[in-house]
């Protein structure tokens, strides 16, 4: 299916900024609940070892994201990067309830209502909204018309 330019750069837009709602939601909420969001990473099997650091990482990331996502000279490195948190944050659920004994409580926040499936399913969805903004991009990158002559 083809589009012209503007609803190319509505859809992008539109993804865009659900992602940013969705990431400064996220990392506002890990924050205000600083303490259980600690605790609840370090009850976690596969990210107990790195939880001293990935409490204040992750969130800053998160942040980090939605600015790039907000600056359309970034927006690319943006959706890039949301696309794999995203693919990160599946892979670490899907691990979850595969392979691990014991699975630690879900997400605060809205999200938090949501079983682990559920969760899966509503990342699955982000990385596929993240990869259509990807492939509506402009190519706008640079184009290097010399020939290299060996």
């Amino acid at each position: 299916m083809k589009f012209n330019t503007q609803t190319r750069n509505n859809i992008v837009s539109i993804i865009c900024t659900i992602y940013v709602v969705l990431f400064t939601y996220a990392a506002t909420s890990k924050l205000l609940d600083f303490e259980n969001f600690r605790i609840q990473l370090g009850q976690s099997p596969l990210v107990s070892a790195y939880a001293s650091w990935i409490p204040i990482a992750l969130p800053t990331f998160e942040f980090i994201i939605a600015i790039l996502l907000l600056l359309p000279k970034l927006r690319l490195i943006g959706l890039f990067a949301a696309y794999s948190l995203m693919a990160m944050f599946t892979v670490y659920i899907y691990i979850l309830l595969n392979f691990s004994a014991f699975v630690p409580c879900s997400c605060g926040g809205i999200l938090e209502n949501m079983t682990w499936n559920q969760h899966l399913v509503f990342n699955i969805c982000f990385i596929i909204l993240a990869g259509i903004a990807i492939l509506l991009m402009p190519n706008n990158l640079p184009v290097n018309h010399k020939t290299i002559k060996l």
